[in-house]
């Protein structure tokens, strides 16, 4: 791909990101739920924005799953578990400037369809 093409989508996502973080937060009652995907692997963690600290975490790459919607809505049962061991059952959720679409979907229904509300 172009280093041109490849530094504009770069800077959009940016721009995307930033515009729909500045109006969510997390607290330590009702996190927000940040996720990541690339091409291979797709991660997510809960933050309390209030102390910066991560509450609880999940990475795909470590589970064996990889970035499909199948793969995804197993990390997402992972994560809803370790996010109920923590006694957290509402959340914030923050696509992170991904389109809110495929895979980044699919985590949030497979978190509802968890116990998990959004």
């Amino acid at each position: 791909m172009n280093r041109a093409i490849q530094k504009n989508r770069s800077i959009k996502r940016a721009q995307r990101k930033a515009r729909v973080r500045k109006n969510i937060t997390g607290t330590e009652a009702k996190p927000r739920v940040s996720v990541y995907k690339s091409n291979k692997n797709f991660t997510a963690q809960a933050i309390d924005d209030v102390k910066g600290h991560t509450l609880a975490a999940v990475d795909g790459a470590k589970l064996g799953n990889k970035n499909s919607v199948e793969g995804v809505t197993e990390t997402a049962k992972a994560f809803a578990e370790a996010l109920k061991a923590k006694e957290i059952t509402e959340v914030v959720y923050d696509r992170n400037g991904y389109l809110y679409h495929g895979v980044v979907k699919a985590f949030a229904d497979a978190l509802r369809d968890n116990g998990i509300k959004l």
